[in-house]
């Protein structure tokens, strides 16, 4: 039996790199899969390739930061498929790193904190009722090691990644006499998200300037993937793998936990 067979999954930023690959993922171990985000031509390539390999996949342009129709999309998708099982926030935000305080303005710094916070919390406020009690429902969030680095220059992108882990911890708790369980995943930059997405690509542009890189080299050969214990960072396939395995009844009794995929980078 696939891991996620009979399973709906709804994915916001299903279109992007991370959001992309867990939705084929998830599609190739039996879920139904909903990817929504603002971009149908991203949406499409992604759905093309789910249908190529027998998956069954819907799309839908909805604008994550309008809580209405992330509201109106998670009802129908409930209505169609008779409830909602699996959902990710694969959104990204665009934001400064690099900076240090004194160059950093008030608006950089809170982009990232209020971009993710808000996302977060308004997918998770639209699913969680088409979620859970006898049917197990599970909610995955992802953060960034940026939550426990003791590095400068990443103010917003740091306070924006431990939000997201508390959110994650304190949802874990709401929603566990719901039979909904939260997980979050902390991936590292991601090694092959260039090639396939620009958001990795252009958050690091400007590390990789400063230190007279590529984006390609910092990542693979540079300081990044140096400091980790594994010496490498991880790939898309990795993360869409483990967000399957958290996504099943497999770890059934795992909640209110952060997965580790830093390659070593932060030792729990």
């Amino acid at each position: 039996m696939k891991l996620l067979e009979d399973k709906n999954a709804v994915i916001y930023g299903g279109g992007g790199a991370v959001g992309g690959a867990v939705a084929r993922v998830f599609a190739r171990e039996g879920a139904r899969v909903f990817i929504a985000g603002r971009t149908q031509a991203k949406l499409d390539t992604v759905a093309r390739d789910i249908a190529a390999a027998g998956g069954t996949v819907e799309t839908a342009v909805v604008d994550v930061f309008d809580q209405a129709a992330v509201e109106r999309h998670a009802g129908a998708v409930a209505s169609a498929a008779g409830g909602i099982d699996v959902a990710l926030n694969a959104v990204s935000v665009m934001h400064d790193q690099g900076t240090p305080l004194a160059d950093l303005s008030v608006e950089e710094f809170m982009r990232p904190i209020d971009g993710f916070l808000r996302a977060l919390f308004i997918t998770s406020k639209a699913v969680a009722p088409h979620m859970g009690h006898k049917r197990p429902g599970v909610i995955l969030t992802l953060s960034e090691p940026g939550a426990k680095l003791a590095v400068g220059g990443i103010l917003g992108h740091a306070a924006s990644a431990a939000g997201k882990e508390a959110f994650a911890r304190i949802l874990a708790v709401e929603l566990a006499p719901s039979n909904i369980r939260v997980v979050g995943i902390r991936p590292h930059a991601i090694v092959d998200a260039p090639a396939a997405g620009s958001y990795t690509k252009d958050v690091f542009t400007q590390i990789a300037a400063a230190a007279g890189e590529s984006v390609e080299e910092l990542l693979d050969g540079g300081g990044l993937a140096q400091g980790t214990l594994l010496k490498r960072l991880p790939t898309l396939s990795e993360i869409a793998e483990t967000a399957a395995f958290l996504a099943s009844d497999r770890p059934g009794v795992m909640t209110g936990a952060i997965v580790n995929l830093s390659g070593g980078a932060l030792v729990d």
